[in-house]
């Protein structure tokens, strides 16, 4: 169908990237969703509107490939819009002391330099569809609470945020529009058992870095942070908030999606900066100087 809206999904085989696909599957759009080659793609579900395309987005030859399998398809119509969903979390943390930098290399690839990779090869078919095509980019909410011994994450996500703004002055002559989403912390694989995975912190750590840092952040890393995870957003509400998106004919640099970060919007537009960085590091138990 000519005049059927055409989307690109990163990361697109389980969580909030199939359910987006699936969503707008839903609504009629022709949905391209990338998934990792060879993973499990159960979730993504089969609907006529949705074609897997494998794409692995820390390999450049598997961007390329997936860009060519998507122009082939597309015979020549733009892509309306691409969401760059896929990302990793869970490694290369620690205190950045102590932080490994081959996993911190790792979740660059994949959170940073993989939109990156994919902005360049798909944005010949955007570009083909302006004014009217989209760019969305999944940041995080971490870039505004910057918790402690996710160094390596929050990194590579203020990374994303610098992509989509050099991206809005790039493509405004051509009237595209670009937006970074900080969602809070979600009910998804990747925030699963997080009672295990923040005393991995710890665990993994070398024992001088470890007696240094852990008496101050273990309740923060172990406790606090768990609660906010446990406590944190359905991934159907975040998606719909994302996807509504879809209805605004102009956006803004950034959206704080979810219970959890909405309020920081509040707090950093009347509090200056290091009166809402102390009221952050009181609100997950960081313990200060008292020298």
């Amino acid at each position: 169908m000519a005049d059927q809206k055409t989307a690109f999904i990163t990361g697109a085989n389980m969580g909030m990237g199939a359910m987006m696909a699936r969503k707008l599957a839903e609504r009629g759009w022709q949905v391209f969703a990338g998934v990792y080659t060879g993973g499990d793609k159960s979730e993504l579900g089969e609907h006529p509107n949705i074609t897997a395309v494998d794409q692995d987005v820390s390999q450049d030859a598997s961007v390329t490939e997936s860009v060519k399998a998507v122009a082939t398809a597309l015979g020549g119509r733009p892509l309306d819009l691409l969401i760059n969903n896929a990302g990793i979390a869970n490694i290369g943390t620690g205190p950045v002391e102590g932080i490994k930098m081959d996993e911190t290399k790792k979740m660059f690839e994949v959170n940073t330099f993989g939109p990156l990779r994919v902005c360049q090869g798909f944005l010949p078919m955007i570009r083909q569809g302006a004014p009217n095509s989209r760019i969305i980019n999944f940041a995080s909410g971490a870039v505004r609470a910057n918790p402690v011994c996710s160094g390596s994450y929050n990194m590579s996500k203020w990374a994303v945020e610098g992509l989509t703004c050099t991206l809005r002055n790039e493509l405004a002559p051509f009237g595209i529009e670009v937006t970074s989403i900080e969602p809070g912390a979600v009910k998804t694989h990747m925030t699963a058992n997080a009672e295990e995975t923040t005393k991995s912190i710890w665990s993994d750590m070398p024992e001088d870095i470890k007696a240094t840092y852990q008496p101050h952040l273990l309740e923060t890393t172990t406790t606090k942070m768990v609660e906010q995870i446990n406590a944190g957003n359905d991934p159907d509400y975040v998606t719909d908030e994302v996807l509504a998106l879809l209805d605004k004919p102009k956006w803004k640099p950034r959206y704080l999606v979810g219970k959890d970060v909405k309020p920081m919007k509040v707090m950093l537009a009347v509090m200056p900066e290091r009166a809402f960085e102390k009221t952050i590091q009181k609100a997950v138990g960081i313990p200060q100087y008292k020298g």
